[in-house]
């Protein structure tokens, strides 16, 4: 039963994510979801900055302290290693619903792109980048990502290993695609307002700053590995081509075991 019990809090988890990441989309894009980015009553300007940097906040504290390995150490002394990444995932998700909801628009334009083709080339980069993000999260693992891996693994009685790394497409050419995936959703709008420009400064803010803690983390886990790979792969912007060409060859054959 407690087997099972995990796994089923481990579903709700990832169900909860799937919900909020599909919210997501439809609050930047301003499509469906009841309230996106710019639909509300308009709050004064510092009060929405505020409230809205305030709740933002919450979000990349948890998902700074909760994602390092210290805290990981010291969280699994009290619940189950396999709930961990769930209740990581569960805390976040709710943080962002909870941000959705309260979040004060400022509906008032900086800049509009009117010619129809151009309209349509911003957004269509904003699609590809929430597709970017999806499909990096498959190709790291997705279901280790949010938790459902570690609970079924238990479910089933076997040992919870970590997924090797292996440099593979989008990986091969910035060593985040995740993070910039969020990058393009986030600012290729053809409308911008004062709301949606401060929401992508503040989430720009912590990718920026949580990739330098991530990278400090896969460092000390992969070592040398990992520092050629940094060397060899740019971290957002794909200017170097395919940095595989680039990774010695015993590196190269570690990454993809």
């Amino acid at each position: 039963m407690k087997r099972f019990s995990i796994f089923v809090f481990g579903v709700i988890s990832y169900a909860a994510f799937f919900l909020t990441f599909c919210y997501a989309i439809g609050f930047v894009e301003r499509i469906i979801v009841p309230k996106d980015i710019n639909s509300g009553t308009p709050a004064p300007f510092w009060q929405a900055v505020l409230v809205n940097s305030l709740m933002l906040s919450a979000f990349v504290v948890q998902h700074t302290i909760m994602a390092r390995p210290a805290f990981k150490r010291w969280f699994t002394q009290f619940v189950p290693r396999s709930m961990e990444r769930s209740i990581f995932v569960l805390a976040a998700s709710s943080i962002l619903a909870f941000t959705f909801w309260q979040w004060r628009p400022l509906p008032e334009v900086v800049w509009q792109v009117n010619e129809p083709l151009s309209a349509f080339l911003f957004a269509s980069i904003s699609w590809m980048g929430w597709g970017m993000v999806l499909l990096s999260s498959f190709l790291i693992n997705h279901f280790d990502l949010f938790g459902l891996r570690q609970v079924w693994l238990q479910m089933v009685n076997k040992t919870y290993t970590t997924s090797p790394f292996r440099l593979t497409s989008l990986y091969k050419f910035v060593r985040h695609p995740l993070m910039l995936g969020f990058l393009l959703a986030f600012w290729s709008t053809p409308v911008m307002t004062q709301g949606h420009l401060l929401f992508a400064i503040l989430t720009t803010g912590y990718i920026l700053m949580g990739i330098q803690f991530e990278e400090r983390d896969l460092i000390r886990e992969h070592g040398e590995a990992y520092r050629r790979y940094r060397e060899a792969v740019p971290m957002l912007l794909p200017y170097r081509g395919d940095g595989s060409e680039r990774m010695p060859a015993p590196q190269m054959a570690a990454k993809q075991a």
